[in-house]
């Protein structure tokens, strides 16, 4: 009886001793422009984290949040671009930026040059600090699909 409780346990009470190093997570910001010159500002978030979240939401986004799992992917593929730079981190986020702003409609339809940096926000004192982590060079966002 204890041998299948002993291999139960720990997917039942997970350990929380994986995590290398607590620090910030890279914030992704995006820049559209009419050309590879121009698409270097101004920054925008991407996907801001909403100011409230209804409680009914809340119980929805426990059971399906597709849309969190795929930011979350792209907290990941920002981790190991500035650990390990691969153009596959930069590819995949810059093809699912791309496709996120292709699906609802483009205010931005005339600036087909994309560009994203990463960076971390800290507090030194009272201030915000923002440091920029990495830029990628812009690409055409036709190119990306």
């Amino acid at each position: 009886m204890f041998k299948p409780l002993a291999l139960l346990a720990p997917a039942l009470i997970p350990s929380w001793n994986f995590f290398d190093v607590i620090a910030p997570s890279p914030r992704l910001e995006y820049a559209l422009g009419t050309s590879a010159a121009a698409a270097a500002g101004p920054w925008r978030a991407f996907r801001p984290l909403p100011p409230r979240v209804a409680p009914l939401e809340m119980l929805r986004r426990l059971v399906w949040n597709p849309r969190w799992n795929e930011t979350l992917f792209l907290v990941s593929c920002a981790e190991r671009l500035i650990n390990h730079p691969t153009a596959h981190s930069e590819d995949e986020i810059f093809r699912r930026l791309a496709a996120d702003l292709a699906r609802g409609p483009d205010p931005e339809a005339g600036k087909p040059w994309l560009s994203f940096r990463l960076v971390f926000l800290s507090r030194e004192g009272e201030a915000l600090v923002e440091t920029e982590l990495f830029r990628a060079a812009p690409r055409l966002r036709a190119d990306l699909r």
